[in-house]
């Protein structure tokens, strides 16, 4: 991959046209890192995994910069779904396989508390972003419905979790106006935010703590040693530790990391807003929702009853010329309601997926970690991906190395094959999503 996916679909030092970017209460511009910069740890990455690192390790006392080679909350952290879930991108009797019981266990312990953690820091910072209950699991064959309830007991029975009602088809229309749901769960334990709102209350956190950020200020080198030495166009950064929080922005930055993780791009339309008759009937109790089709469906309504529908194929790394239009297509195929409703905001966003969607956490060096690979489950688990590597860098290191024994494979092919290889499989699982 030649393109530079930090600028090949937006303006350099601009946040994207999105729905998000127009409600959230933006910060002034952080400067250019300039010079030499000596500090204890060097932050990479302004997106929730580096900003959770950044203020966890200055609260423990350390001087920290944190390098963000556009704006804060640009990247995936400022444009996803929003939604805040329990457990892990994938299924925990599948965890269970991976790595036994123990572990999985430990893994699922860890979900909870980065759902808790999201909710702390947004009441602690007193950031205003309202957390709203519920994720909502959809089936769209009435084949899947039947495992999506015993995975719902499987839950209960193993890891004693309570919060998960499952739905028949009846329940389904009750909470979704959709007739492509024959049923699936509601997990209460889960909600969604608005996604931007929360990264840069964080931001605003980190820099009330003593974090020095600069924005616009794009790593080029990065040479392991005591210290670490990490090169921006205008800046040499020496530092004890580096965190490397850029998971599909990662670029070349490092090839082991690039190997195991791999950029892939999603779409989001936000709707005129609507009214409280028709928000209603499209998810009566304001629950975010997530569909078992590979090439997945999300969406919510937003704070001022939009409906913000995340959906779409893209087989490459240029975002389409009418993301409007790639969105409306599923959208209007879940709400043939919404077949002509005016669409206000489209934006696209690019996101780190591993090839068993487990997200890559390794020390790439004894004083270099690097936490990423969420495969759109990062809202909360980056949070806490963040906090766990600063309590490694403190010492406490046991969770983190937790997350790091998770294997993770390298993709076939490497860095070079591996969107070639992805582009024709998700080519098979859309075809098979329509059989």
């Amino acid at each position: 991959m030649t393109l530079d996916l930090l600028t090949a679909n937006d303006t350099q030092g601009a946040y994207p046209a999105s729905y998000y970017a127009a409600t959230a209460p933006q910060l002034p511009p952080f400067a250019t890192a300039k010079g030499a910069i000596t500090c204890d740890v060097c932050v990479v990455g302004g997106g929730y995994t580096g900003l959770s690192a950044a203020l966890h390790l200055a609260e423990k006392g350390y001087d920290v910069v944190l390098l963000e080679a556009q704006r804060v909350g640009f990247g995936a952290s400022g444009r996803n779904g929003g939604q805040v879930a329990t457990g892990q991108r994938v299924e925990m009797d599948s965890v269970e396989k991976m790595v036994g019981m123990g572990p999985a266990k430990a893994l699922w312990d860890l979900s909870l508390d980065s759902v808790q953690l999201v909710k702390d820091l947004i009441t602690h910072h007193d950031m205003d972003v309202p957390f709203h209950d519920g994720v909502i699991e959809a089936a769209h064959r009435a084949r899947f419905v039947p495992d999506y309830h015993a995975y719902a007991a499987h839950l209960e029975r193993v890891y004693g979790y309570t919060q998960v009602t499952t739905l028949d088809r009846d329940a389904m229309r009750d909470h979704v106006g959709s007739p492509a749901y024959h049923g699936g769960t509601l997990d209460i334990g889960s909600g969604h935010i608005h996604p931007l709102r929360y990264a840069l209350g964080l931001a605003r956190a980190a820099q009330s703590a003593g974090v020095r950020i600069f924005e616009n200020s794009k790593v080029t080198n990065l040479s392991h040693g005591t210290p670490a030495k990490i090169a921006t166009e205008h800046a040499d950064i020496s530092a004890s530790y580096v965190v490397l929080g850029c998971n599909g922005y990662l670029g070349a930055l490092d090839g082991k990391v690039a190997k195991k993780v791999m950029p892939i791009n999603n779409f989001i339309a936000a709707t005129e807003p609507l009214d409280d008759h028709t928000a209603n009937n499209l998810i009566r109790y304001n629950h975010a929702v997530a569909d078992s089709k590979f090439v997945i469906n999300y969406f919510r309504l937003s704070d001022d009853n939009r409906m913000l529908f995340g959906g779409g194929e893209s087989y490459g790394y240029r975002f389409p010329k009418d993301i409007a239009a790639t969105v409306r297509k599923p959208m209007s195929e879940i709400f043939p309601q919404l077949k002509n409703v005016k669409i206000d905001y489209a934006w696209g966003g690019t996101l780190g997926i591993t090839m068993n969607r487990m997200p890559h956490f390794a020390r790439l060096a004894g004083n270099v970690f690097t936490a990423s690979g969420y495969s759109g489950h990062g809202v909360a688990m980056a949070t806490l991906g963040g906090k766990i590597a600063a309590d490694a860098i403190a010492g406490q290191a046991e969770k983190f190395d937790l997350m790091a024994s998770v294997p993770t494979t390298a993709f076939p092919g490497g860095s070079r094959l591996r969107a070639p290889l992805l582009a024709a499989a998700m080519i098979y699982y859309s075809l098979r999503d329509r059989l």
